[in-house]
């Protein structure tokens, strides 16, 4: 049969709608929803910004040598080979041996005790076993245990905490006995004549007194000469330097002390 109209015709020219292939609705699962729920849940539960921080090690518990090697037991010339090993080697904890042949078991022995009950309530009684503390200190989760791993403070349940240890009672009760006889020793020079107290007027006065002589002997220091080439130059400022250093530790004495006892004599 022959096309109605050429490939060449006026009515090609014309537009024409463009039909479109209809697909077929994508594929959705019904488990979508859940699926990105439980994905979201624990996605950052375990995220950290590097490793876990942990104390560091003691310097004492290093790695040796040899220590993560497995050591068998050393067999001893004297052990005969064919000799029978006990399994237990707790005599109390061993069952008793089993019966002969020849022995007959007791007849008429008979217990009232209900053993169904008694397990049940032994069982409702029983508290549970704690599990034991541990702690992981790697990604990969190797569990160490947490009381021998040193970031537990064990020293709070021994007996002594928190009380004063023996040796600074006794350097305490030493040292107030010192000061006891230091001011006994003190009133009884007092009582007999031989020491007085400087009062706050003439601890000040001399006080005062002895910074001005510090300024001046400063005074004078400052004024030597650049350069000191000969022996009194050298002399005169060995001298000045040890005066000022003897009446600094004199100033500083009697700042540091409040009570200053001078000798009559």
């Amino acid at each position: 049969m022959k096309e109605m109209y050429p490939t060449e015709s006026i009515y090609n020219l014309i537009p024409q709608e463009e039909v479109k292939a209809s697909k077929q609705p994508r594929y959705v699962s019904m488990f979508r929803e859940s699926v990105k729920v439980e994905t979201k849940k624990d996605k950052a539960a375990h995220k950290t910004m590097g490793p876990a921080k942990v104390d560091p090690p003691l310097p004492g518990d290093f790695l040796q040598k040899h220590t993560k090697e497995l050591m068998l037991a050393q067999k001893s010339a004297s052990i005969d080979p064919f000799e029978k090993v006990p399994r237990c080697l707790d005599e109390e904890r061993r069952r008793p041996p089993v019966p002969h042949h020849t022995e007959h078991p007791v007849m008429g022995v008979h217990s009232n005790k209900d053993f169904i009950q008694t397990n049940v309530a032994e069982a409702v009684m029983a508290v549970p076993k704690k599990p034991q503390p541990i702690f992981v200190d790697t990604k990969k989760g190797d569990k160490h245990v947490l009381e021998t791993s040193g970031l537990v403070p064990k020293y709070l349940k021994k007996k002594d905490y928190g009380e004063t240890p023996e040796y600074i009672v006794k350097r305490n009760e030493e040292v107030k006995r010192a000061q006891e006889e230091y001011d006994a020793y003190v009133k009884e020079r007092l009582r007999m004549g031989a020491m007085k107290q400087l009062s706050d007027e003439e601890r000040q006065s001399v006080l005062e007194g002895l910074k001005k002589n510090w300024d001046k002997l400063h005074h004078d220091y400052q004024g030597l000469s650049v350069v000191i080439d000969t022996p009194p130059k050298k002399a005169h400022k060995e001298r000045l330097e040890a005066e000022m250093k003897q009446l600094e530790k004199d100033i500083d004495r009697l700042e540091r002390h409040k009570i200053i006892y001078i000798a009559n004599n």
